[in-house]
């Protein structure tokens, strides 16, 4: 009987920033390492989140042994609520992971029927024939790991999110020692984070965050606002041992931001001296000088709470001159229009604003091009896979393991849905699942598809145009109308000519059409080139026709 090959079969996060999830699947057992979403792009009007098409897993849910998740970061894990009512699958994650899991699922009411299981970095566990090593990686955010899976055809190291800082906030250094071991025990396939393959050198230290954060506190005469991710617990302790050194008191909004720094302190990942923490109310009645803010709205998200106070509807907090705002995060390709509407409205209440351009208040928790260098020296494997990136950044990253003396033949550069096979001495792309993007939009998943998006796109540009017509339905003659209802296409007060032009075309189109030509492509068909000649544009028409 011939022997198994390894299948590694990516279901997102190659060829684009989040939705990350992998499946190693081998004879009749599958695992998977991380469940991300993803932001939506500029060009999807409407959705609220992008997560990987599971079509493939969900086909093959009695084969799944369980599911890895490498740390909190929602790219890695946001889209378990998703999946976990598709595929029951036990669930592994270090402590402060699994916490943040838990208060998502909470949210979803998925708490009573997960099966989650506690992992450590320095632990060992068995799922079918796979036989996984846990190994502490430094990243922003506490208890993030990387995961090496020995298979039968060999051992494959998935980095999860990296760097190599050696000034951590949680002062726990990427594992050194145990990736050297991989490379001694002999590495049959690595697949390592690309995301910053773009950077030369070494990624900053966090240290460097805390050191900014010293010189805006020093300064500051009045009330400081930090926002950052809500998951960033490192960046959340920083702000809380500053204020500390400041005799500041700290206060937190955003609704996952209170949960998630709620949940953090009663797992010890999160110290705060007791006083510090003080509800929102008790703030207000503080001097200025004496009050620290954290709060979600990185990304300029409309319901955040920085966003809110932006736009001053925030019925808590209200910007004022004085205040010192510093948004903590990087910004996420997709959302430069919304962040930088937030800082412009932050800058003309008054507020002294700090961001990543201004000052270095936010690192990288991801590996440059030295440290990828590194680690393809710690654990020199046979093949390299590049993932967790846009497709430059896998591009760039698989040039550089070439020039580390990795065969180029060796090296595969794939996106999301090409599935790679391994033996003990050679890989190929062996196929390419369909499936893409899924969209969630409110309580909708994957009901939204491209047809939607497009006629969404159309409705963003021009606008759309109805024209109503009653006909007989034994003559087909026209019995009343045609009424036009316009949004977004012209003013209907200052276009009355314009509109009645429309209906007389319409009318005319009628009494001239052919028994086999239809009523609604007939309509259609009219109104779209008076329309085009008219106004040089195209909105989306829709003819409906009432048969009496």
């Amino acid at each position: 009987m011939a022997k198994s090959k390894l299948r590694i079969i990516p279901l997102g996060g190659l060829g684009e920033i989040g939705r990350n999830m992998t499946l190693f699947e081998y004879g009749e057992n599958i695992i998977v390492v991380d469940a991300g979403l993803m932001f939506p792009e500029t060009d999807m009007f409407g959705v609220d989140i992008v997560i990987p098409d599971i079509r493939y897993l969900i086909e093959h849910r009695d084969l799944v042994r369980g599911i890895i998740v490498t740390h909190g970061h929602e790219d890695h894990h946001g889209a378990l609520p998703y999946i976990l009512p598709h595929v029951q699958a036990p669930i592994y994650a270090t402590r402060l992971t699994r916490g943040l899991i838990e208060v998502k699922l909470k949210e979803n009411g998925l708490l009573e029927k997960a099966q989650l299981h506690t992992i450590a970095p320095d632990e060992m566990l068995t799922l079918g024939p796979f036989h996984l090593e846990f190994f502490h990686v430094c990243h922003s955010i506490p208890d993030a790991v990387g995961v090496a899976i020995g298979t039968p055809v060999g051992l494959v190291v998935h980095t999860g999110d990296y760097k190599f800082d050696y000034t951590p906030v949680d002062g726990k250094l990427t594992d050194f020692h145990k990736l050297a071991s991989f490379g001694s025990r002999g590495v049959l396939v690595l697949l390592s984070d690309s995301t910053n393959a773009e950077r030369s050198g070494f990624t900053s230290s966090e240290q460097e965050v805390s050191e900014s954060f010293e010189r805006v506190f020093a300064q500051a005469e009045g009330r400081i606002i930090v926002a950052t991710f809500a998951s960033n617990i490192s960046r959340v302790q920083q702000v809380m041992d500053t204020a500390v050194k400041y005799d500041r008191r700290v206060g937190v909004l955003g609704r996952s931001m209170v949960n998630n720094v709620k949940m953090a302190q009663a797992l010890g990942y999160l110290n705060v001296p007791e006083g510090i923490l003080l509800p929102i109310v008790e703030l207000g009645r503080l001097s200025p000088k004496r009050v620290t803010i954290v709060c979600t709205g990185t990304q300029g998200e409309p319901t955040s709470a920085l966003v809110r106070m932006a736009n001053q509807d925030h019925r808590q907090v209200r910007i004022q001159p004085g205040d010192t705002v510093i948004l903590a995060a990087s910004l996420i390709p997709g959302n430069e229009e919304l962040v930088h509407r937030t800082l412009n409205n932050l800058f003309r209440l008054g507020a002294q604003v700090y961001y990543q351009n201004l000052l270095p208040v936010h690192v990288s928790g991801h590996a440059s091009q030295e440290e990828q260098k590194l680690m393809i020296s710690l654990t020199r494997p046979r093949f390299f896979v590049p993932i967790e990136g846009e497709y430059r950044h896998l591009v760039i990253h698989a040039e550089l393991a070439r020039q580390m003396g990795i065969p180029r033949e060796n090296i595969f550069v794939v996106e999301s849905g090409q599935v790679l096979e391994f033996d003990e001495r050679s890989g190929r792309v062996a196929e390419t699942l369909d499936g893409g993007y899924v969209f969630v939009d409110g309580l909708g998943v994957g009901d939204v598809g491209s047809v939607v998006l497009r006629d969404r796109h159309l409705l963003s540009q021009d606008g759309f145009f109805i024209a109503v017509v009653a006909v007989d339905k034994s003559t087909g003659k026209l019995v009343e109308g045609p009424d036009i209802i316009s949004r977004g296409f012209v003013y209907l007060r200052d276009s009355e000519e314009l509109l009645e032009e429309a209906r007389q075309q319409v009318i005319k189109a009628l009494e001239k059409r052919g028994r086999s030509t239809a009523l609604d492509d007939k309509i259609k068909e009219v109104l779209s080139r008076f329309l085009y000649e008219q106004t040089k544009r195209r909105p989306m028409i829709l003819p409906v026709v009432l048969e009496v």
